[in-house]
């Protein structure tokens, strides 16, 4: 059934609910979850958790627990500072799998233009922002939302939307790129790709200084995210979920799988998705970074804006096979992860969705 307004979806999931008629109502408006809280409609089936899966009742988290920061000035000046650094990315690698850092070089009025220049996309016409709906990944701008929403797997889809901007190794003319964030996009963006590659180098360090080994390649996973400061984010450390302070100038780093697959509950309004061309890290590191669940509790305070920049291969197949860094294996430390293409690793995580559990479980040994 073709479903051409935002209210026609509601009339249709209210006859019987089907699920697969219901996302596909929802899907065919292009309007995404915006759409439904600007028609009026509070409640839909689809975006309900069974009980078994859904958080607990309280949105904070007291633990003992201090989220690390890492405060990168002088990181490429003083050469003891440098190593001290190189050292706190290490442990909140292998300890924790996300950290914050301070001082990394962007300055906060390019962090608040892009918060905002997110905030206007979304709150642009429905029918200018259906010109960019897609569910094609192809495509330089894809405006979408929940990528997984028909996998069989995933109980429930999340209330967010998001738009997903391929920036690099070809980015989009900026005649490409929506109008409210068309400047900006392209400044954060070099930004934060000098802020990658500096946190690349980092952890390849502490990937030597851990093992004891000779410099290796630093083509690497990692998602760098600017949150706002409603703040839900949370992660698993210890069987404890802890809170990711949304702390002012702050970016959070997190080391992942591929496009952070262990993700169980993700709750988010909007969300600018910006993807790099890197390569999966802790398949290569063979586990010695972790990557680790964490989620967004949703709130009645606002919606949530974030910009999370995926450092990836991009969307064109390769035949290249990527495994564990063989420098980091012996007889004690055998490799862990089969050896995979990109395109294997994405194709199944795309059909896989977030269920709740790593993608990586799939090429283990």
């Amino acid at each position: 059934m073709a479903i051409s307004r935002t209210n026609d979806y509601q009339a249709t999931i209210q006859k019987s609910y089907d699920k697969m008629s219901e996302l596909k109502a929802f899907d065919d408006t292009k309007a995404g979850v915006k759409g439904l809280v600007d028609a009026g409609i509070s409640k839909a089936q689809i975006f309900i958790l069974p009980p078994k899966n859904r958080p607990e009742s309280s949105n904070t988290c007291e633990t003992q627990f201090s989220f690390p920061v890492i405060d990168l000035e002088g990181m490429n000046e003083d050469p003891i500072k440098h190593k001290e650094i190189v050292e706190k990315v290490r442990n909140a690698s292998e300890t924790w799998g996300f950290f914050q850092v301070v001082n990394h070089g962007i300055p906060k009025s390019v962090l608040e233009g892009m918060l905002q220049g997110t905030r206007e996309f979304f709150e642009q016409d429905i029918e200018v922002k259906k010109q960019y709906y897609t569910r094609d990944m192809t495509r330089k701008v894809v405006h979408s939302s929940n990528f997984d929403l028909y996998s069989p797997s995933v109980t429930a889809a999340n209330w967010r939307d998001s738009v997903l901007f391929s920036m690099a190794p070809n980015p989009p003319s900026p005649q490409e790129l929506p109008k409210p964030c068309r400047e900006i996009l392209m400044d954060y963006s070099n930004h934060v790709m000098k802020l990658g590659k500096s946190l690349f180098e980092l952890l390849s360090e502490g990937l030597e200084l851990t093992m004891g080994t000779s410099q290796h390649s630093d083509n690497d996973f990692i998602t760098v995210l600017l949150q706002d400061h409603i703040g839900g984010l949370q992660v698993l450390h210890q069987n404890q979920w802890v809170d990711v302070p949304p702390t002012p100038g702050a970016l959070v780093v997190n080391i992942g799988d591929l496009l952070q697959a262990s993700i169980p509950f993700l709750f988010k309004s909007y969300i600018t998705l910006i993807r790099m061309n890197i390569t999966p890290y802790l398949l290569i590191s063979n586990d010695n970074y972790v990557s680790v669940e964490h989620r967004v509790l949703s709130n009645k305070v606002g919606p949530r804006i974030s910009v999370a920049c995926f450092f990836s291969t991009g969307p064109l197949p390769s035949s290249k096979l990527y495994g564990p860094i063989s420098d980091l294996l012996s007889e004690d430390n055998p490799p862990k992860y089969h050896a995979t293409t990109v395109k294997d690793f994405s194709d199944y995580f795309r059909q896989k969705g977030l269920d709740g559990t790593s993608v990586l479980l799939h090429f283990k040994f």
